[in-house]
């Protein structure tokens, strides 16, 4: 003989066609409402902020107000340009005389340099 659970378990699990419009019509309800959180005047993510560079970044950057990740960019630019990864470990980059300046050492990853450039950015 079954039990009360038993039972009910197969009418919780079944859905009808008339649940499913409803469920549709929820799911872009909650869509629009993050759009419209970004244009009531939300603030740029710390990515996007534009930040200074300071005079040693600036030789390779430019002097101009970037976003984070464009800085990052053009200094991987940078880079590959001039031939600085480690041939043999292409994680690994070899800084020239501009470079130093901003890393401090001759050599630095890829997974420090973010932190290097994070002390030549300034709001």
């Amino acid at each position: 003989m079954a039990t009360k659970t038993e039972k009910a378990a197969p009418k919780a699990a079944k859905t009808t066609k008339a649940d499913e419009p409803k469920a549709a019509k929820a799911a872009p309800a909650k869509a629009a409402k993050p759009a419209a959180a970004k244009t009531a005047g939300a603030k740029p993510n710390a990515l996007q902020q534009p930040l200074k560079p300071s005079a040693e970044l600036g030789a390779i950057v430019g002097t101009a107000a970037l976003a984070r990740g464009e800085v990052v960019s053009k200094v991987w630019e940078y880079i590959k340009k001039h031939n600085l990864q480690n041939p043999e470990n292409k994680r690994e980059i070899l800084a020239d005389d501009k470079l130093k300046k901003v890393f401090g050492k001759d050599k630095c990853s890829m997974f420090e340099m973010n932190k290097h450039l994070a002390a030549h950015l300034k709001s």
